[in-house]
């Protein structure tokens, strides 16, 4: 089986939220190579902290699906998940999880927090981390060049 990466669907996620002036975070959750759900940052305009592109995209995954367990799904994700995401990652059960730009700050899987490497985490998906990581790091600086002026 050839492998197919998701990346650019979930870049375009990103670019999505940028044009809403949010961190542009986007993910796409894939089941047996079709997207079942699509998500972006949407912390600002939908007043809600917990709007990670991840999060949208896992809830709206689960309510195509109507169940809260994303077993044998793939998440691509532009950025390192924070610990938060990490979280709804593992609980979802998320088999593989692909991501583009590590995130020194706030990442929750390979720095910081390290979410999957806690006797705490009930799953641990396979991590594909750099998955055009230039693309989304570029999208990124982008972004943040005009603010930090």
């Amino acid at each position: 089986m050839q492998f197919i990466s998701f990346m650019d669907e979930a870049l375009a996620e990103a670019r999505l939220a940028a044009d809403a002036g949010e961190v542009p975070v986007g993910a796409v959750v894939v089941q047996g190579g079709v997207i079942i759900g699509r998500g972006r940052n949407a912390t600002r305009t939908g007043c809600d902290p917990s709007a990670h592109a991840e999060i949208v995209a896992i809830r709206q995954a689960c309510a195509v699906l109507g169940q809260e367990r994303l077993v044998g799904c793939d998440l691509y994700v532009t950025l390192e998940p924070c610990a938060m995401c990490a979280g709804a990652i593992a609980n979802a059960r998320i088999a593989r999880l692909y991501f583009g730009a590590s995130d020194p700050k706030s990442g929750g899987v390979t720095v910081g927090a390290r979410v999957f490497d806690r006797a705490q985490s009930h799953h641990a998906p396979e991590i594909y981390d750099g998955i055009s990581a230039d693309a989304t790091t570029a999208l990124l600086r982008e972004f943040f060049a005009p603010k930090r002026g």
